[in-house]
């Protein structure tokens, strides 16, 4: 056969076709064609405003239907411009609103008001790790906050946007000074180990390593070594969402045991170039000072204590009560030394725009704070962010690429000013002589300030890098890879030079030392991914397949310099005359996995989602290097049935449920192997290896079984919305140490524990749209969270060192008390239950009741209203919780007390609530009072609502076209309503400082 002659006589016989073809169209449509011509070939320029009938609305979507390609965003005035013919329609949609059709009609200009649709709600996609899913349709537990709500905030550790607003996640600041910490559990402590909880952190698909990069002795001071958490800026967050059943983190294996906390930075939008400065200023304070005794009170107590011991002559150096020191002075210490005002300023500043292919954002921040403290104290970071998001021509291509460089610099005193200002005698010494210097009061006591000369010192550098390249090689399937990289450094010094001491004691400077962490962490991430989704009769498939090869390596080293010539040499380990090295260690972790996803979804109500991943960890001996888990979940959308197709009340309907098992490995490296140190001892100058750890071929996974049930609804078209979930998490397998016969030259052996842990809990979950108006709106939004944490299995717990940790069927955060009921009311004493009946109150047999620190509930109610240009939001957070009762010592001695302590102070009558004083030489006294701190009657009802945030913005109208100017006043911690007297109820570590109230003021141009 002629080839050639076949393709000519057949490109003729088309052409033939195609012009009967075109023919037979031209003359069918003439008529049409005729009367709409002079409208169809004539363009025009469309501009225009986009609003929600009151405030413009940015990154709207505006296209032209029927033509690909011929689509618009809105930029941050809410303006547009688009290319079209006179007879076509825009469509115009956003999420949260009801999707427009406007007519061209030959129109220049067209300015739109959209309308508010509140059952979108659940068209909102959801980052779910490695996919994105419609909150309509996921079968997992996942919950979100946007930038909407972290933009209210004045806080800078992401964690605290957290707080109140989430149920199941339970936040907890650990201290009030800047740069301090948090606690964050999500669905309560699933390990025995109280280190190995913490969830994973994914910043734009990148995992991030939240485990502190402090040593304790240089933060010693603190409760808290410093967090990189602290580096992340929460201005360039978008998104955070936590997965926390089985369904949505089995995807993650071993890293989502204790959850995932996915943070999603901002990117650009196609658009005008954008440039947006904001600037902020504000203030922090205490919350809530202590009520301690007033002069008169203080003496009082003094002087009955003496009477009580029966001593007549006070002592020399009882110099608070024996004319030293002024008996009528008087100085509240709390405000004196930690009642200061901290001063916070922001400044930010970014730069977006691009177009419908390429897009782009660059950011800057600069953050100052600093403490309460007297002297100079200041926290300080700033850091820069940028993103790319690009697509080629034909929409196959495309890359994501983000990249974040943040610094902290924080300078403290080396001591924590809170225990001072709670200890002091009220009528102490002024803290300063009439010259300037500090006063010693002829070494009659050690002023507090002389620490403003010891410093704590942390500068931290934290760069995390993203890119995802993907391909869509036929329709529908996808190729994509993750690269990741990130790089921390940390540098801390705690000092503690001879000018701490008082200078008639003549200490020179070869008392001085140092403390010097330094911390490096780098790591690498790549995971190739293929994703295919295809109709299937009625049906969705989705289908995705990939893999992860991780790498992280940690140096750290930590010295201590002892003995400098002088202090002026104090940060120069060469000065000192004695340098010891106290660990230098460098740590490499090793992991990679298989995992996949596959989702079917009948008739838009039916799922099914199975998810697998295969978990290779180098914390495991052999053998136990690898582990499989997974999870299934399913979901019904019943309100999309016939019988509930057409309902006027319920508008949306869903039961889900997912079983499933994750693992866990956050137990550090090398746990399984038989590791060496550095001999304290050298042998002929040489210094020689000890062994510090055995070898355990069975060291393994932790398993961490997860099963969950919820129902949502929806009423009058979303405008109610509520969801109920109940879940049972069973921990096993425990990864813990083990204790071994001291015959063998070790106490310990890491291991596995045949013990189990459940935590289960209900979370209830409410959005009402109370009134949505074209002026003004009011949203509501709560959520509450009950939880019971439970040990239920630990074989041989009597016989191990954990026997007075824990009890069999109650919680992990419980302490173990002794039974308190009363004073004598002859000898003025407190009385414990003598439990084992043997005539005396003794460790550990009497001290056995248990008390659970855990809360019983906890949750948020936040009120949104907007009118017109103006908007507030606040949010009440609630916990209902014990804590410990503050006790500072022997009431009596040389230590101020709370004023409750006057109440009947000499504990010989029925009504006495405290036992009487004793300078600490009454030894029945002394020992009863330390009963009487680890016993029942410690415990108090710690219990607050708290008005946690509120924000109040005014968006000032502005002549100059596309510019914004918006004023801002922003409160945090601001109102505490509660039963518990001492301090902050929140703030469960005694002697550190508690959270502060902030109030900020601010500014934000867009232009």
């Amino acid at each position: 056969m002629n080839y050639s002659s076949f393709y000519k006589d057949g490109k003729a016989l088309y052409c033939i076709i195609f012009s009967c073809i075109l023919l037979s169209f031209s003359s069918s449509f003439a008529g049409s064609l005729g009367r709409y011509s002079k409208f169809s070939i004539q363009e025009i320029k469309i501009q225009g405003t986009i609003t929600d009938g009151n405030s413009p609305l940015p990154g709207v979507s505006i296209a032209v239907k029927g033509r690909a390609g011929a689509a618009a965003i809105s930029d941050y005035s809410g303006h547009y411009a688009i290319t079209a013919e006179s007879g076509d329609t825009l469509v115009v949609s956003f999420i949260g609103f009801k999707k427009a059709f406007i007519p061209v009609q030959g129109r220049s200009r067209i300015d739109i008001a959209l309308q508010y649709d509140t059952t979108t709600l659940q068209e909102v996609k959801v980052n779910a790790g490695y996919y994105s899913v419609k909150e309509s349709e996921r079968t997992g537990s996942i919950v979100r906050i946007t930038s909407k709500d972290i933009e209210t905030q004045p806080v800078t550790n992401v964690l605290a946007t957290m707080q109140g607003r989430m149920a199941g996640v339970s936040v907890t600041q650990t201290t009030g000074v800047p740069g301090g910490g948090f606690d964050i559990k999500i669905r309560g402590q699933n390990s025995l180990r109280s280190d190995a909880n913490a969830p994973l952190y994914i910043i734009d698909g990148v995992p991030y390593a939240s485990a502190p990069i402090g040593y304790i002795q240089t933060a010693t001071t603190y409760p808290t070594v410093t967090s990189p958490l602290n580096s992340i800026n929460p201005d360039n967050i978008q998104s955070i969402e936590i997965l926390k059943d089985a369904d949505a983190t089995a995807i993650y294996g071993s890293r989502g045991a204790n959850g995932v906390v996915l943070i999603t930075t901002k990117k650009g939008k196609a658009g005008k170039t954008a440039f947006t400065v904001q600037a902020s200023t504000g203030t922090g304070n205490v919350t809530k000072f202590m009520d301690l005794m007033n002069t008169r009170q203080y003496l009082s107590m003094r002087r009955q204590a003496y009477k009580n011991d029966n001593i007549n002559t006070y002592p020399a150096n009882a110099y608070d009560i024996n004319g030293t020191w002024d008996q009528n002075r008087y100085t509240d210490w709390q405000k004196e030394l930690i009642g200061g005002t901290a001063l916070i300023n922001t400044l930010s500043g970014s730069v977006s725009g691009g177009s419908q292919k390429t897009q782009f954002i660059l950011s800057g921040n600069y953050y100052t704070e600093s403490t309460v403290f007297v002297g100079d104290s200041r926290y300080k970071k700033g850091g820069s962010q940028f993103s790319l998001n690009h697509q080629s021509d034909n929409g196959k291509f495309r890359l994501t690429f983000s990249a974040g460089y943040n610094v902290q610099d924080n300078k403290l005193p080396a001591l924590d000013f809170t225990t001072d200002a709670r200890n002091l005698a009220p009528n102490a010494p002024a803290l300063y002589n009439a010259d300037g210097s500090l006063n010693w009061a002829n070494k009659t006591w050690n002023n507090p300030l002389r620490n403003l000369n010891a410093e704590f010192k942390s500068k931290t550098n934290d760069f995390v890098s993203n890119a995802v390249l993907s391909y869509e090689l036929i329709p529908n399937l996808y190729i994509k890879s993750n690269f990741g990289f990130t790089n921390l450094s940390t540098t801390e010094t705690r000092t503690s030079p001879s000018t701490i001491y008082n200078p008639a004691n003549n200490i020179t400077s070869a008392r001085s030392s140092i403390y010097i962490n330094n911390t490096t962490r780098s790591s690498w991430i790549v995971e190739p991914q293929v994703n295919y989704s295809r109709e299937i009769g009625s049906g969705n498939l989705d289908v995705l397949l990939g893999a992860t090869f991780q790498s992280q390596t940690s140096a750290s080293l930590y010295q201590t310099g002892n003995g400098f010539a002088s202090n002026s040499l104090i940060y120069n380990l060469a000065a000192a005359s004695y340098v010891t090295i106290l660990l230098n260690d460098e740590v490499q972790y090793r992991y990679q996995a298989l995992f996949g996803r596959v989702n079917y979804t009948l008739q838009q109500k039916y799922i099914l989602n199975l998810t697998a991943r295969r978990d290779g960890s180098s914390r495991f001996g052999p053998g136990n290097q690898f582990a499989v888990f997974g999870a299934v979940g399913a979901a019904w959308l019943f309100s999309k049935e016939n019988f509930l197709k057409n309902s006027s009340c319920i508008s949306f309907g869903k039961i889900r449920s997912s079983y499933g098992t994750t693992g866990n490995d956050q137990i550090g490296d090398y746990q399984y192997s038989d590791t060496y140190t550095v001999s304290a001892s050298a042998y002929n100058g040489t210094a020689g290896l000890q062994p510090t750890r055995l070898f355990n071929k069975d060291f393994g996974w932790e398993i961490n079984k997860k099963f969950e049930a919820a129902l949502e609804l929806g009423f009058l078209q979303d405008r109610i919305f509520t969801t109920a979930s109940w879940y049972q998490n069973l921990s096993s397998n425990q990864l813990t140490g083990m204790p071994i016969a001291a015959t063998t030259g070790f106490t310990i052996l890491q291991g596995n524990l045949d013990a189990v842990v459940e935590n289960k809990g209900l979370e209830l979950t409410l959005r009402t749209v109370n009134i949505k108006s074209g002026s003004f709106n009011w949203t509501t939004s709560f959520n509450l969270t009950f939880a019971k944490n439970k040990l239920i299995r630990f074989p041989g717990l009597e016989s191990s060192p954990y026997s007075q940790q824990y009890r069999i069927g109650e919680p992990l955060n419980i302490k173990l008390l002794y039974q308190y009921y009363g004073i004598d009311p002859q000898s003025g004493i407190y009385q414990f239950k003598d439990l084992n009946g043997d005539g005396k109150i003794s460790f550990p047999d009497d001290q056995q009741i248990t008390s659970d620190f855990n809360p019983k509930y906890y949750g948020g109610l936040q009120n949104q209203f907007s009118y017109k240009q103006w908007k507030l939001d606040f949010l009440f957070q609630f916990v209902s919780q014990k804590n410990r009762a503050y006790l500072n010592g022997i009431p009596g001695q040389m230590l101020n007390q709370p004023s409750r302590m006057t109440d009947s102070w000499m504990g010989i009558d029925d009504q006495a609530q405290y036992q009487l004083y004793s300078t600490g030489i009454n030894s029945t006294v002394v020992n009863s009072n330390y009963y009487y701190s680890r016993s029942t009657a410690s415990v108090e009802d710690a219990s607050y609502i708290r008005l946690k945030n509120i924000a109040l913005t005014y968006d000032l109208p502005l002549p100059i076209k596309d510019m914004q100017c918006r004023l801002m006043l922003q409160g945090q911690n601001l109102l505490t309503f509660t039963k518990f007297k001492d301090g902050d109820p929140e703030f469960t570590t005694s002697g550190y400082l508690p959270p502060l109230r902030i109030l900020t003021a601010g500014v934000q141009l867009t232009f």
